[in-house]
């Protein structure tokens, strides 16, 4: 799970091209809102005035989570636009997406699925 979330905030940090996995996708929400919270409980009781710190976290990962929405909304084939629109771009996100390749990318699904397979016809 930490490996996802370094991958997408680390490796793609402003990556909008391509298409995300629902597993990229959430993996990153959660981690978020896991650190999030975790930062403005505990530094909200150290001290009010170092509770800021969790904002600061909230901005420096702004841009990889738009990034990754951007992706995720590709691999169902939509625009990315559409993680504008409320609750319909969590439906979209939710949703299972393109097989195959579209016309933003190659599935990130079946290129691990493809892996997978490779050496099991050599009997």
């Amino acid at each position: 799970m930490l490996e996802i979330y370094k991958k997408v905030v680390f490796e793609n940090y402003a990556n909008f091209k391509g298409r995300a996995r629902r597993k990229e996708f959430w993996t990153v929400v959660l981690v978020n809102v896991i650190i999030s919270v975790v930062l403005s409980v505990v530094l909200g009781i150290i001290s009010s005035s170092i509770a800021m710190l969790a904002n600061i976290f909230s901005l420096a990962v702004l841009i990889p989570s738009i990034a990754v929405g951007v992706r995720r909304m590709h691999d169902v084939g939509k625009s990315g636009w559409y993680i504008l629109i409320p609750l319909y771009d969590i439906y979209l996100a939710a949703m299972e997406g393109e097989r195959g390749p579209n016309q933003y990318g190659a599935d990130p699904k079946s290129q691990l699925e493809d892996l997978k397979e490779i050496g099991k016809d050599l009997n």
